[in-house]
């Protein structure tokens, strides 16, 4: 019988998983509860156990789960075992930041170009890259394979350059221009809000201050 695909919810906990999950396998732990995982997860085991049966993995009791096992499997489903091409749209320094992160490509996300409109930052050099003219991006779609469009230009900008790269074939854009993007039903957009993330961040602060 085939297997239910991994709901939404689930799939936003697994990248944390499987960080826990490597740092475990590199400390030499071969097996864990669904307790012990669930607290170095700040969840409930019964959380633990609900998430891994809907991909068919269970624990043995008295046993716990195979780390290895796990590791692998959650590999899989974030589809760590695949290379995907990204390009990186904005060249400032949220656009350089992006293009430096050497963890990207260690979890198989592979950076292949910048683009940019700023005449003064096309042909320099961030790693083994050279920043190209946004208006060279046509060309090099055709050319290259890019799964993955990361979005990091003005937010005056954004609803063009989406309507543009969505027309040229990118089915899948990480936003970091905080604003909704609007695209057909087949394009999947990851938001990312980094000033949201730090005013809630700020906003904690506070109630903790208040508290003592």
């Amino acid at each position: 019988m085939a297997q239910k695909p991994v709901s939404s919810t689930v799939i936003r906990r697994l990248p944390k998983y499987y960080r826990h999950l490597t740092s475990l396998r590199e400390i030499g732990i071969s097996n864990i509860s669904s307790k012990d995982l669930a607290k170095r997860m700040n969840i409930t085991a019964s959380q633990v156990k609900q998430d891994f049966s809907t991909f068919g993995c269970y624990g043995l009791q008295g046993y716990g789960y195979d780390v290895d096992f796990l590791h692998d499997r959650i590999g899989e489903i974030l589809g760590l075992d695949t290379t995907r091409h990204m390009i990186i749209i904005g060249a400032g320094s949220l656009g350089h930041a992006l293009a430096r992160h050497t963890e990207f490509e260690k979890r198989g996300f592979k950076v292949i170009g910048i683009f940019d409109t700023r005449s003064e930052l096309i042909g320099e050099e961030i790693g083994n890259l050279k920043i190209r003219h946004f208006d060279t991006i046509t060309e090099f779609l055709a050319q290259n394979k890019v799964d993955i469009a990361a979005l990091a230009v003005p937010e005056n900008h954004a609803k063009r350059v989406v309507e543009y790269i969505t027309g040229l074939g990118i089915k899948a854009i990480w936003n970091f221009v905080p604003m909704k993007l609007i695209t057909d039903n087949d394009v999947t957009v990851e938001n990312i809000h980094l000033i949201d993330s730090l005013l809630v961040l700020g906003c904690q602060i506070q109630d903790k201050t208040k508290k003592i």
